[in-house]
């Protein structure tokens, strides 16, 4: 799934946008726990959290995501911004909750991944 359908379907704003034609997200990852990410998301994953700190983008840039989905009308504050951009992190931000994201992404075609996936 390609950055744009991501936004139009969630009704996103991309804050910082670093895909290209050939970027096409596959699987989504949902959690506000950064342990979980690391333990169960791989790197072609689309993190959706609600927690909004550096510690986001510190754990994206771990596992070698390029995307982060910023739930519940959560906006990063500019430091967090800077810490994408240095990082080549995409960043959108919806007003939706994670389950309706989630939802939404499901309906039209991502995948999860976790545990039981």
């Amino acid at each position: 799934m390609k950055i744009n359908e991501i936004a139009e379907i969630l009704n996103a704003d991309i804050l910082i946008d670093f895909s290209n034609e050939d970027t096409d997200i596959e699987y989504g990852f949902a959690s506000d726990l950064m342990s979980d990410v690391l333990a169960y998301a791989n790197s072609e994953s689309l993190l959706i959290t609600g927690l909004n700190n550096a510690q986001v983008i510190r754990t994206v840039e771990m596992m070698d995501m390029s995307t982060v989905l910023f739930v519940r009308g959560k906006k990063p504050c500019r430091e967090i911004l800077d810490l994408a951009e240095e990082n080549s992190v995409t960043v959108l931000a919806t007003n939706y909750t994670m389950f309706k994201s989630c939802g939404l992404l499901y309906f039209n075609g991502m995948k999860g991944i976790g545990p039981n996936d």
